[in-house]
């Protein structure tokens, strides 16, 4: 059994939440490079060039990548052999969503009693945390700020099994179609197909984790995520609903199995600024 400080982990929760919103990852923008250099719309190459600008800025100022700093979302993988001392787990990781937007004077989203008063918890508090139980005597946690730009437009449908393929297809486009320049695009599609309507979600979300355009392992499923991703760039969407063929950067889908009579099916969409960062304790 390995001891693992929770002032540690509220630590590393609070470097998480600053430099996942400074800094956005290589492989996003390499991803925004490669387009800008196939996008033939004037405009829409224009956006591009500014959102590439606008992280830089961020990055060398040390400032949000945007001004919605999001509700943050915190995924924890704990080893079964890892034994968390000196408090609890989950008041250490909300310990350091509270204090990593205090230091990097991130904008507090999140309000209680959300159908009435909404009253603003000024702290950024609650994180919405998953936790899985895993081998080993690690912990890692990713900590992904999500915009409500792009969470606004996220869509769940349960399809009728006859629906198949054709059914998932035809739902994803139709999502990103009405979702217009809402999520602010390029976007990122995550996809989760299977499982139940809880579940569905979740994985549609954790879809977005993987590096951008890296492909699904499983041949059937790379390849719906390419027709989706072909069809959904041909909406002429574009970058910020400009206009253009580049509405989406990737599609990533994750499946699982689900009940006979069901086919559960999630889109959660992410804006450019797809913003996660981890670490291992």
């Amino acid at each position: 059994m390995r001891d693992i400080d929770s002032k540690k982990i509220t630590e590393t929760v609070a470097r998480l939440c600053q430099e996942a919103n400074f800094y956005l990852g290589e492989d996003v923008l390499d991803s925004l490079k490669q387009v800008m250099d196939k996008e033939e719309a004037p405009l829409g190459r224009q956006v591009l060039e500014q959102i590439l600008e606008n992280a830089s800025i961020a990055a060398k100022e040390k400032i949000p990548l945007c001004q919605d700093t999001g509700i943050t979302v915190v995924y924890l993988w704990l080893g079964q052999d890892a034994h968390i001392v000196g408090g609890d787990l989950y008041d250490a990781v909300q310990e350091g969503v509270r204090q990593g937007y205090r230091q990097g004077y991130l904008r507090n989203s999140i309000v209680t009693r959300p159908f009435s008063a909404r009253v603003n918890t000024n702290d950024n508090t609650p994180a919405m945390i998953h936790a899985e139980i895993v081998s080993g005597d690690n912990l890692r946690i990713v900590v992904m700020p999500k915009g409500e730009g792009s969470e606004n437009t996220s869509r769940l449908t349960m399809l009728n099994p006859a629906d198949g393929r054709q059914g998932v297809i035809d739902f994803v486009v139709r999502t990103v179609e009405e979702a217009g320049s809402d999520p602010c695009p390029p976007v990122i599609v995550g996809l989760g197909i299977g499982g139940t309507t809880g579940r569905v979600m979740i994985l549609a979300k954790m879809a977005l984790l993987r590096k951008v355009g890296e492909p699904n392992p499983d041949p059937e499923v790379a390849e719906l995520e390419r027709e989706i991703l072909e069809r959904v760039n041909r909406l002429g969407i574009g970058p910020q609903g400009f206009g253009g063929s580049t509405t989406a950067l990737a599609v990533h889908a994750a499946v699982i199995p689900c009940h006979m009579s069901a086919l559960p099916v999630a889109v959660n969409m992410q804006c450019h600024a797809a913003r996660y960062k981890e670490a291992v304790l």
